[in-house]
């Protein structure tokens, strides 16, 4: 490129409404979350060092970067090496947290994440954010509907689903005390907010919203707003509908689900992920080994590869909004 090309590009300003994703980040305050929670942790004392493999807009740790440089790695497209130097920086007293792509953090980073991260119990906490079907247009190969899956089987590795930002912020900031490694699931930053920005979380513990005699609704992440829509619509319809958001999947709340089963004739999971391994699976287990009345119906993504399309079109495809999530409680009891 000439000298003279180079400049003309330099100058170019992009239309409103461009796919350019630093201007459509710019426009989405979701993603200041994390940062605000690593930012409060060092406020705390906390010897907080952030990583991410060339994705700082994509997860808004930008605005961490700008106050803490000293503190930031941009390590570009090296997921492997991001997890391995996380793993390194803990033995050395740091606090590490790294976010990347959810399809690639966990599937990707799958033996770096197990052998230098769990096995050697060292406490990096891993931000795998666009999960499920987030990212849309991109494609198969990064959207995540197997990453509960494969992190919730690493023994030694905390999974945590936040239903929204101001819980991530407060699971951030609740990870300070927190001896194990943890894998983070979240979204885009442009979901609806369930909670007030003063939320507190504690690991292990389920939400439970409501309570249900005929329908107990668990959902983790991005379901637990359309879950709590869903269920209004229900409710007017006559049926007792109970909500939990159950943020953390592994360790999962155990004696929530069976109280929830034990209450309820049915218990129905939703999550955006593949029905197999995930969320349902969890609960599967539990009620697999704590006989209730309740029947258990899984819903997600079933076992397929997820289509190409605007996350919008994808949920009410998926019937993984409101909508969609009532309809699939009609069909049960019908």
């Amino acid at each position: 490129m000439s000298a003279a090309t180079a400049a003309s590009a330099a100058t170019v300003t992009l239309a409103e409404g461009s796919w350019q994703y630093r201007g459509l980040n710019a426009q989405n305050p979701g993603l200041d979350h994390l940062s605000d929670g690593l930012l409060d942790l060092v406020e705390a004392g906390v010897p907080v060092v952030a990583g991410t493999a060339d994705l700082q807009y994509s997860n808004g740790l930008v605005k961490f970067a700008q106050r803490h440089p000293d503190r930031f790695v941009q390590f570009g497209i090296s997921e492997q090496n991001m997890v391995s130097a996380a793993a390194g920086l803990a033995t050395t007293g740091a606090s590490p947290f790294v976010a990347t792509f959810a399809s690639f953090l966990a599937l990707l980073c799958c033996e770096q994440i197990r052998m230098d991260v769990a096995y050697t119990k060292l406490p990096v906490r891993l931000i795998g954010h666009h999960t499920g079907i987030a990212l849309g247009f991109y494609g198969t190969s990064h959207h995540a509907t197997e990453d509960i899956s494969v992190m919730r089987a690493i023994a030694g590795l905390t999974v945590v689903s936040p239903a929204d930002g101001p819980q991530l912020r407060a699971a951030i900031r609740a990870s300070a005390a927190w001896p194990e490694p943890i894998y983070f699931r979240t979204s885009r930053g442009r979901d609806p907010q369930v909670y007030a920005d003063d939320v507190v979380f504690e690991f292990g513990k389920g939400i439970e919203h409501s309570t249900g005699t005929d329908l107990t609704i668990i959902a983790c992440g991005t379901q637990v707003h359309p879950a709590l829509r869903a269920a209004e619509v229900l409710r007017r319809e006559g049926y007792s509908v109970g909500v939990i958001d159950m943020a953390t999947i592994k360790p999962l709340d155990v004696e929530l689900v069976r109280a929830a089963a034990d209450r309820s004739s049915v218990v129905l999971t939703v999550e955006e992920h593949n029905v197999l391994g995930g969320l349902g699976a969890a609960v599967a287990e539990v009620m697999a080994e704590s006989p209730s009345r309740a029947r258990l119906v899984r819903h997600g993504i079933h076992d397929e590869y997820s289509l190409i399309a605007p996350p919008t079109h994808l949920y009410a495809h998926y019937r993984l909004d409101a909508p969609g999530i009532a309809a699939v409680v009609r069909e049960t009891f019908a």
